[in-house]
């Protein structure tokens, strides 16, 4: 029995969809060759930090309690901000999500009177009710502790300059936000180097102005990160890149060390700031992440370059392009339509190696306006460097797929997806 027959007979994917997939894949091969090249570069960066720092069997021991002197937990610390070329780094578990790292970054910096500055337009969806753009008064957003929010849209996928420089003229802007990855929206993700051009455009009329990164997505798929070309502060998930699918939580924030010091205070309290915090053995988990991120990364960009070649030949617009470079892992499809969407995302399920049975439905999910389905079959809950896929349900009906731990298992979800189209479209 062949590999078609194979998946046909066990997958009950059509041979249509299988061919499709294949011809998809025989056409960015040589696009892959790019990816695994820039990977190879991340890997030896890794790997020269870990070198660097001398890690060891004790740097894995597990703490309790108050957590003084965690040999582990301070190096790895050190590990990041030689990986990400900045001052000083910290990576935590108590932070549950990218969003969280993203508030604690803002609520560091940001004090009553200060007014926070978007560059990118709308920030993600779950920073709307941390800023106080959304959601109720009196629930301890910036809003509530008198922190002004301004934000300048996109002017066709780029910054508007010269908008961004009347605001920064007109008033004190404390902190300046920029936002690496499309989140929901159809726009460019902004590679390091685009990050560079607007932080030195902000710095040249406001040297003081804080300019905050929200690096969720982005981390090793160039081989230079924000911090390398004049962010301040970049923040991510653990449960995305950088933790290369072994890191169960956590969150990291890296940068400029006077501002890793107020970071370190607002997440645990003034006057202890990062000295406690004990790792209960999730240091083990966290520098075997950051061991194999460069390569899991890597299996998530040739699958998402997969998707925006097959969905091509489909007809479906999809952003970025099969052989466009890349800046972070997700790939969005245009379907104009509702009903494709939900069975694009129901088809990512299907094809994933956790919960493949469960059909995923739109649904009220924290933190979000419109209603989202998300499909997520991953060994860590909510993990977006596996496998997954989600969508707001609004018009003009755009998925958003991310992730694979390994790039054949990536390949059948696909196929999976494209078999549900192919159902539909018949």
């Amino acid at each position: 029995m062949n590999k078609t027959e194979y998946i046909t007979k066990n997958f009950g994917v059509s041979a249509r969809a299988v061919e499709l997939v294949n011809k998809a894949e025989s056409s960015v091969r040589e696009q892959f060759g790019i990816l695994e090249e820039k990977a190879e570069i991340n890997q030896l960066k890794v790997m020269k930090a870990f070198s660097e720092f001398c890690v060891s069997e004790r740097h894995f021991m597990p703490t309790t309690g108050y957590g003084y002197d965690d040999d582990g937990r301070d190096t790895l610390d050190k590990v990041y901000a030689h990986i990400f070329g900045c001052d000083d780094a910290l990576v935590r578990q108590n932070w549950v999500n990218g969003s969280h790292t993203l508030s604690t970054m803002m609520y560091a910096v940001l004090r009553p009177g200060d007014t926070l500055l978007s560059v990118t337009g709308k920030p993600y969806d779950t920073l709307e009710e941390v800023i106080g753009i959304a959601g109720d008064d009196g629930n301890g957003s910036l809003k509530d502790f008198g922190i002004s929010y301004k934000e300048i849209s996109l002017l066709n996928g780029e910054p508007d300059y010269e908008n961004i420089e009347r605001a920064l003229r007109a008033e004190k802007i404390k902190a300046v936000m920029i936002q690496r990855s499309k989140g929901y929206g159809w726009r460019p993700t902004y590679s390091p180097e685009k990050i560079g051009e607007i932080v030195k455009f902000v710095k040249d009329i406001s040297p003081e102005t804080i300019c905050l990164v929200d690096n969720c997505y982005g981390e090793f798929v160039d081989t230079d990160e924000p911090t390398q070309y004049g962010a301040d502060l970049i923040a991510g998930s653990l449960i995305k890149n950088p933790g290369g699918g072994i890191a169960p939580t956590g969150g990291y924030i890296a940068g400029r060390r006077d501002l890793i010091e107020l970071c370190a205070y607002r997440m645990t309290c003034v006057g202890i700031g990062r000295e406690c915090g004990c790792t209960m053995g999730f240091n083990r988990y966290a520098y075997q992440g950051l061991f194999m991120a460069p390569h899991v990364t890597l299996q998530a960009l040739k699958a998402a370059t997969l998707c925006a070649a097959v969905f091509g030949l489909l007809g479906y617009e999809s952003d970025p392009k099969p052989d466009a470079e890349r800046h972070d892992i997700i790939q969005s499809v245009k379907f104009n339509d509702k009903d494709k969407m939900i069975a694009f995302i129901q088809g990512i399920q299907k094809g994933a190696p956790v919960d493949s049975f469960v059909t995923p439905e739109p649904w009220d999910m924290p933190g979000y306006q419109d209603q989202v389905i998300m499909a997520a079959g991953a060994f860590t809950q909510g993990s977006s460097i596996e496998l997954s896929a989600d969508a707001p349900l609004r018009e003009p009906y755009i998925a958003y797929m991310q992730g694979g731990l390994t790039y054949e298992s990536a390949k059948l979800g696909i196929m999976v997806a494209v078999n549900k189209i192919l159902k539909l479209e018949k």
